[in-house]
């Protein structure tokens, strides 16, 4: 297992628009990927779910845990961190 602490920037969090482009792009990849509050207890949701990711409330300036397991682990979670820090595409 391979995770990342990232700080949500882009204005508006991790709406609609920024959870379907953020779950399509986990779903490219072969781990299992969760994303969770950092303070938050337990494993995270899973990242390959639009509504799951919606309802964890990820505003601007909320710290997420994305953490991946599987083959390509590493290469998951460091482009989900960029997709992150860049903006969510916004």
């Amino acid at each position: 297992m391979y995770s990342e602490n990232v700080t949500v920037v882009n204005a508006t969090g991790i709406h609609a628009r920024p959870a379907s482009q953020f779950s399509k792009m986990a779903a490219g990849f072969q781990s299992n990927v969760t994303v969770k509050k950092s303070d938050a207890e337990g494993d995270g949701v899973n990242a390959k779910s639009v509504l799951n990711l919606m309802t964890q409330g990820l505003t601007c300036g909320t710290e997420i845990t994305i953490a991946a397991d599987g083959a390509d682990e590493k290469e998951a979670v460091t482009a989900l961190v960029e997709f992150v820090k860049g903006g969510c595409g916004e």
